[in-house]
């Protein structure tokens, strides 16, 4: 978290936390969601500003309750999740970097959701794969040890027949099954942050 922020927070304590205005989309990102927006359930417009990408990215976090938020100078502003709260896309260098720029070197969990999306987990990150970087994942796929046919994931993702794995930095890493609408209650995070009761009463 930048400096500022931090002497802003110490500075204005008690400024009322935002929620609704921002959001994440599936595929890294940042909107800003108006009122029409948030009314008529819209995406919002991509933020495409790069010092408000930065300002963002650098002070993006999670609360206790698992809901994620932009802390802006004082005020918190809470970020309505399409997915996951990091979205990973493929990298050369890196293997995969997620939508604040920070690498993705490592990780040690993999999961193939119902619905075709790919979920890596290191420590507390949780990254939805970039749609349009699974066909580079894919090639990276094996089934008991061999790369992966079209017919033997096809038989895994219907039968889970055999054992699959992401070739991964040299590293064989197991993927596991995953109903993609119980992913925010296994990883413990909130697509669509509320204020709670103590909120509203500490504005009214």
């Amino acid at each position: 978290m930048d400096d500022l922020v931090k002497q802003a927070l110490a500075k204005w304590p008690n400024v009322p936390h935002c929620y609704g205005w921002l959001g994440l989309d599936a595929r890294g990102h940042w909107r800003m969601r108006d009122q029409q927006a948030q009314q008529q359930q819209l995406p919002g417009e991509k933020i495409v500003h790069a010092a408000l990408l930065g300002f963002i990215n650098r002070n993006y976090a999670q609360d206790e309750r698992g809901c994620w938020f932009f802390q802006n100078g004082p005020q918190r502003v809470y970020v309505n999740l399409e997915a996951t709260p990091y979205i990973a896309r493929s990298d050369p260098q890196h293997g995969f970097v997620l939508q604040t720029g920070a690498p993705l070197e490592q990780f040690e969990q993999v999961y193939w959701c119902d619905d075709g999306t790919l979920i890596l987990r290191h420590a507390d990150i949780v990254a939805q794969v970039d749609d349009r970087d699974l066909s580079q994942v894919l090639d990276a796929l094996h089934v008991d040890g061999q790369p992966a046919s079209n017919d033997a994931l096809l038989d895994w993702l219907e039968w889970h027949q055999g054992s699959l794995t992401l070739l991964h930095a040299g590293k064989h890493i197991a993927v596991q099954p995953l109903d993609y609408d119980a992913a925010p209650s296994l990883f413990d995070f909130v697509q669509r942050p509320q204020a709670d009761t103590d909120e509203d009463e500490d504005e009214d």
